[in-house]
């Protein structure tokens, strides 16, 4: 895991937190809380709606499997291929921008700078070219599997076991093996 440290001498300070990227740690105390006041200007900003995407699949940010697929799939009927992988390992499924833009995946599944970020134990890439916006939603996965038929795909860069075959002609093999 890497490892940052910041300082800053500024008075007020806003922190994020990747969820999917930090393990979780042993309770070693309590950390002071302290209330402040504010006043809010309501005339700023104003809250519309609160729309939550539902999905009967694992949701990526918190499942120990992955079977993620990029164009390779090239529509929504091939992504069933990708389903019934992820089904047999209790695996959520992923997809960059470039599936959900053109509705081969719904945008729940989307990972990458524009969707979620995901760490979990294994990463099956299937079809993923590996573009750098989509590998910023890989957070560290323990063990990357990429499956890509042009050998020079970036993502076989990242990965720990590639293979450089045909998705169509694996996945169903893996599956059925698996």
């Amino acid at each position: 895991m890497r490892s940052r440290k910041e300082k800053s001498s500024d008075g007020k300070k806003v922190l994020t937190v990747l969820t999917a990227f930090f393990n979780a740690v042993a309770n070693s105390g309590s950390a002071a809380v302290e209330k402040i006041l504010a006043s809010a200007d309501s005339s700023l900003s104003e809250w519309v709606e609160d729309k939550v995407a539902n999905s009967d699949r694992p949701d990526l940010t918190f499942v120990g499997v992955v079977v993620p697929d990029g164009r390779g799939a090239g529509s929504r009927a091939d992504f069933a291929l990708i389903e019934k992988l992820a089904d047999k390992h209790g695996a959520a499924v992923g997809t960059p921008r470039a599936a959900v833009d053109p509705g081969h995946a719904p945008n729940v599944w989307q990972v990458g700078q524009t969707g979620k970020v995901t760490a979990p134990q294994l990463y099956v890439a299937a079809g993923i070219p590996g573009a750098i916006q989509y590998l910023a939603g890989m957070k560290d996965p323990k063990v990357i599997v990429a499956i890509n038929n042009d050998e020079e795909a970036p993502v076989f860069q990242v990965t720990d076991c590639g293979l450089v075959d045909d998705l169509f002609a694996l996945v169903p093999e893996l599956t059925q093996k698996s």
